[in-house]
């Protein structure tokens, strides 16, 4: 028996230029951004259940470890681990794979730190990461099952849509 399905809607955003972004206020207690450099696969799942599951996020779910690790271990690809008190508080994955667009797959907050003020300073510092490559364009996506906040806080820090689109979540057993 499948299991259950959500409709989403599906927003593409885009920078086409490197924004000039005010440098974010360090939070207030003990944060750390680290490029992880070959996780594991069981690291890279818990990250991913421990910011994607509220959000249902299923895609990397679906992959056995072999092809998860052909993703992540790809030298193109970065995984990047913001450490708030000396636990994971959020995760962003970069994957500059394309010819010229580099694109946030994934970024996101553990559930215990969302609305601590790390999401504007954790999301600048990683598109300043993304546009360290040179790219002619930074892009990501986002669906009606992120947090509301989400959106606004691309657009406010110079995403631009470019697309819309109806899609479908199937949710696992």
């Amino acid at each position: 028996m499948p299991g259950r399905s959500i409709d989403v809607t599906i927003t593409y955003l885009e920078q086409r230029a490197r924004p000039v972004l005010a440098t974010p206020a360090r939070p207030p207690f003990k944060v750390a951004l680290m490029r992880a450099e070959r996780p594991p696969a069981h690291f890279y799942r818990y990250l991913y259940s421990l910011v994607g599951a509220p959000y249902k996020w299923v895609s990397r779910r679906k992959l056995n470890d072999s092809e998860l690790e052909a993703i992540i271990h790809d030298p193109r690809v970065s995984l990047y681990v913001l450490y708030a008190g000396g636990v994971p508080g959020g995760m962003a994955e970069v994957d500059m794979r394309g010819d010229a667009i580099v694109e946030i797959k994934f970024f996101g907050l553990a559930p215990d730190f969302i609305g601590r003020g790390l999401g504007r300073y954790f999301l600048t510092h990683i598109i300043d990461l993304a546009w360290a490559s040179g790219p002619t364009a930074v892009r990501l996506e986002t669906c009606t099952l992120d947090h509301p906040a989400a959106l606004p806080l691309y657009q406010k820090l110079g995403f631009t849509v470019f697309d819309q689109r109806k899609g479908l979540v199937e949710l696992p057993d």
